[in-house]
């Protein structure tokens, strides 16, 4: 196995995995949920192939079933979102034209109001929407609660892209050699080890990457 082919496998290892990423999107709606006092929030990723928005994470009213599902990327506010790539507060979404209600019904849960930013990398790829529904209405819309927002939708990207990174190094590895698949589980499985387990994982890796150069 040559050198790029460990680093690769390593690299696959090392990179957040399916249940980790998960999981860190799923805080991160929790938090903002909690943060804004909302009834509900959401991130939505971007299939471009499809041209379809899928629920990546969901917490609060009308969550349960939405993970997974998909909608035309097109779709009311949140595709507006994801056009313009920018910002969007509508205290109430009834008197607002792009507000797709029917399709917002099928999902379980209509918001009156609705706070959502795009997930940008480097202000020039978008891959989602975070929205954050129904939050308590006040007299006056505050800045620091959209700048609030957007710095939760750029942790939501950075994740995104990890996702992305993964599955590059995912389909590298399905035409590598088995040998190589292997390693990269094995490289997985020692980086979620804690402690002096981590440690002596951490050795094992270099003594490993020591023997492939010399040969």
């Amino acid at each position: 196995m040559s050198d790029d082919a460990l680093r690769t496998a390593v690299a696959a290892g090392i990179i957040a995995g399916q249940r980790g990423r998960s999981s860190l999107l799923t805080s991160i709606v929790e938090v903002a949920r909690a943060i804004f006092g909302a009834q509900a929030s959401s991130i939505m990723l971007h299939d471009a192939a499809t041209a379809e928005l899928v629920f990546e994470a969901a917490t609060g009213n009308g969550s349960e079933a939405l993970v997974g599902r998909r909608l035309p990327d097109s779709t009311g506010l949140v595709g507006w979102v994801l056009a313009s790539r920018e910002p969007l507060v509508v205290e109430d979404v009834t008197q607002d034209p792009r507000f797709a209600r029917e399709i917002a019904e099928t999902t379980g849960y209509a918001p009156k109001g609705i706070m959502a930013a795009p997930l940008l990398l480097d202000d020039e790829r978008v891959l989602g929407v975070l929205s954050v529904l129904d939050r308590p209405q006040r007299t006056q819309f505050s800045l620091i609660e959209l700048d609030l927002l957007g710095l939760f939708a750029n942790q939501a990207a950075i994740a995104l892209e990890v996702l992305e990174t993964t599955r590059r190094v995912e389909a590298a590895l399905a035409d590598a050699d088995p040998s190589t698949a292997v390693l990269a589980r094995v490289a997985g499985t020692l980086d979620a080890l804690e402690g002096g387990r981590r440690d002596a994982a951490d050795r094992l890796l270099a003594a490993l990457d020591d023997v492939l150069r010399r040969n």
